[in-house]
């Protein structure tokens, strides 16, 4: 929190999956971009499955929506201002509205499925603290590492997904599934399109392995 509120140091944070990392693994110049975040957290159970396997556990599984909630709360002291990018047909609106009745004490300061120097900028010109990112992967990534430091924002999180489920839009798995890690394979019944994406699990389990053999 010292560190998103921080005047002198931007923040990168992003959350790899298994997908994230297999297309970085293609992609070299997205690999680098990854490689500069400030702040990984582990999501996706690939993860921590990888972790275990080539003994380097995570002490546990973040999620984004996790984060972004665990964040909104601690801010109570010391309210952030946030911002809300990408998502489609009114999605950032709607998650950042019912963000805001949860915690009452955070400021949204800008809300666009699009960025726009007018559109961020309010009357008062007040900088962001945090600015969510839902472009999907790659672009939102790419999008943070090419604007952070150009911008009046203190730190950007890349959260794909979670502006789907922040809004109510899409139901989050039932607790005992979160946390047994099969939260994929209910997103999977609810969304079946999904299927093709949970391909890249299978394609990073093997290069784990492989890893893990040539040890």
């Amino acid at each position: 929190m010292n560190r998103i509120k921080s005047p002198h140091d931007k923040t990168f944070i992003i959350t790899p999956n298994p997908e994230m990392l297999v297309y970085a693994k293609n992609d070299l110049a997205y690999q680098d971009k990854l490689n500069s975040a400030n702040v990984a957290l582990p999501d996706g159970i690939g993860l921590i499955a990888a972790g275990r396997l080539l003994g380097k556990p995570f002490k546990q599984r973040i999620t984004g929506v996790d984060f972004i909630n665990d964040l909104c709360e601690m801010s109570r002291e010391k309210p952030l201002s946030i911002g809300f990018l990408g998502g489609r047909d009114g999605v950032a609106e709607l998650a950042a509205h019912r963000l805001k009745l949860r915690y009452p004490w955070i400021t949204v300061v800008f809300v666009a499925e699009e960025w726009s120097s007018e559109g961020f900028v309010d009357k008062k010109s007040r900088d962001i603290d945090l600015l969510f990112v839902a472009y999907g992967v790659p672009k939102q990534e790419e999008w943070i590492f090419d604007n952070l430091k150009k911008l009046p924002i203190k730190a950007a999180m890349g959260v794909g997904g979670s502006f789907d489920f922040l809004s109510g839009k899409i139901q989050r798995a039932p607790k005992f599934m979160r946390a047994v890690g099969l939260e994929w394979l209910f997103r999977l019944i609810i969304q079946p399109w999904r299927w093709k994406r949970q391909l890249a699990l299978i394609t990073f389990l093997r290069l784990v392995l492989q890893q893990k053999s040539s040890r």
